[in-house]
């Protein structure tokens, strides 16, 4: 070690050292007849019946394009799957809360947006962007549960515990 010098700071405690870890490297495929699992295993665990109806409670919230339920087509197709199928599924029971309060929050961030064109006339801006972002994240949210992940909305107002 060096010697003492009153006028030089001491130096930091170095990390520990670690191991050398190897470059990621690919692995060679695995030999023939070896199964390899098409989803994490996570996945795995929950039965695909139940991904499919996590990603249909997911994809009911694009029923507020219909012209028939004034803006709440999305909340009322949300809640009827969730509700048919929540007792047989935990997994869309989660997922079907999950839908069901980002719609709920995509209907008031719309009335929002409502009241703002009355008042500012800026609000056309603001339901253009709440309209876009509702599409892009169901269609994000019915990819995962369809793959078995936990989606959660960005921006959600959970109101359904």
């Amino acid at each position: 070690m060096d010697e003492y010098n009153p006028y030089q700071m001491p130096r930091p405690p170095q990390p520990p050292q670690q191991p050398y870890q190897q470059p990621y490297q690919q692995q060679a495929p695995p030999p023939p007849g070896v199964q390899i699992p098409a989803q994490p295993p996570e996945a795995a665990a929950i039965d695909r019946n139940a991904r499919q109806w996590a990603m249909f409670c997911h994809l009911a919230g694009l029923a507020v394009l219909l012209p028939i339920a004034l803006g709440l087509g999305g909340v009322i197709a949300t809640l009827i799957l969730w509700q048919i199928k929540k007792e047989e599924f935990p997994f869309v029971d989660e997922q079907g809360k999950e839908a069901l309060n980002f719609q709920i929050s995509i209907v008031i961030y719309s009335l929002v947006s409502a009241l703002l064109i009355c008042a500012a006339g800026i609000g056309i801006i603001f339901l253009v962007a709440v309209g876009l972002f509702n599409i892009i994240c169901i269609v994000i949210a019915a990819v995962g549960a369809n793959e078995g992940r936990h989606y959660r909305y960005p921006l959600c107002i959970r109101f359904v515990k």
